[in-house]
């Protein structure tokens, strides 16, 4: 009863010892355990890959920010020079209106 609240779906020791009896059947004794190592192996290369993927997400989040440092730097940076080809101007316009 105990099972059944609190791990609803999975099968329980009669149904696990069927499931194991089909597995010998189909495959045969001798085959079980390098399937089982077959399985595991793919599991960890399933998880691995994920794992890779999950990092190349997460660097790729990080990216924009970097690219936007990049774009605030170079706006700053034409904002600066902006700022100096008016102040040249003005300087210019002024000297000449003077003469």
């Amino acid at each position: 009863m105990f099972d059944i609240i609190l791990f609803p779906g999975l099968p329980g020791g009669p149904e696990l010892l069927i499931v194991l009896f089909v597995l010998v059947l189909l495959f045969g004794a001798n085959k079980i355990p390098k399937l089982a190592r077959s399985t595991g192996q793919a599991m960890g290369e399933f998880q691995r890959g994920r794992q890779e993927i999950e990092e190349e997400l997460k660097q790729m989040e990080k990216q924009p920010d970097e690219d936007d440092e990049e774009f605030e730097a170079r706006k700053r940076e034409k904002e600066r020079e902006l700022e100096e080809t008016e102040s040249e101007s003005e300087s210019e316009s002024t000297s000449t209106s003077s003469s």
